[in-house]
This record gives structure tokens, sequence and C-alpha cells, in this order.
């Protein structure tokens, strides 16, 4: 089933966004240089989804199992570095993407049961969708 968000700017600040869900609300800003930091960026959104899921897909994975993972943290970073080795290392089109995850595993887990959960956290939904090619279909709607 689609899921529907709604971001809708809030007039009274330089970049700020209201975020709507079903049952939830935020706001999404950026840094005082150039918004007023009212909320995360939208970059910490998105490390925010990656790592939430990552860590319930690896709390559902454990559970299942009955494996002993008392409790998990995920901390992510994100910056945009030159490819290694690119003939073209100074144009802007030699940088990538770089997210880093370090997740921290708490319980009597076995090294097999940690290098599981390392494979599985590669199996997240959001990280999927991260490596895959998502389609975006964009439209202009008539403003109200």
């Amino acid at each position: 089933m689609a899921k529907k968000v709604t971001v809708q700017y809030v007039n009274d600040y330089k970049l700020a966004q209201l975020l709507t869900a079903e049952h939830h609300s935020g706001v999404c800003d950026e840094p005082l240089d150039d918004g007023n930091d009212l909320g995360p960026s939208p970059y910490e959104l998105l490390l925010w989804a990656l790592g939430s899921c990552t860590a319930m897909t690896l709390l559902l994975y454990a559970r299942r199992k009955g494996w002993p993972l008392d409790d998990i943290s995920v901390h992510l970073t994100h910056d945009r570095v030159h490819m290694d080795d690119s003939m073209a290392a100074e144009s802007s089109s030699a940088k990538v993407d770089r997210i880093t995850r370090d997740i921290s595993l708490r319980g009597p887990l076995t090294e097999e049961q940690r290098d599981r959960l390392l494979e599985i956290a590669g199996r997240c939904p959001v990280h999927n969708t991260l490596l895959g090619t998502p389609k975006i279909i964009d439209s202009i709607v008539a403003g109200e």
C-alpha cells in the first residue's frame, strides 16, 4: 500500500518545511547559515530513515531467531567525496555520496550471530531503496 506524506513551506521562515503523514508531523529545515534550524535537514531525515529501518530490521530478525540482542544503536554520517582514482577528480561529477553506518549491538551474541546481523542490515527496505534505482514521478498540480 502506497504511503503518502505532505511537505509544505512554512511562510514565516527562510526554508522551513512542515512535514505531515497520516498521524504524525514535524519540521524540516536547514542550519542557520541558510535556514532557521527549526528541525533536521533533509539529509538528516534520510539518515534517520536508514538508521531506524536498520535497527527495526535487526530487532525483528533477532527476536524471530530468539537471539539475545539486548540493545541496538545505529550511527550514520553522510558526505560527498571524490571517487578514488578518477580521471576527472576535480569535476563535481566525480563526487559520490557516501553514507557510513556503524551498528552497535549489545547482548551476548556469538560472532556468527553478529556476522549474520551485519548481513541482514544490508537487506533492510530503506537500504534496498537507496541502492536501487527508484522511479520518481513528478508533476505540477494547480495551487489552491
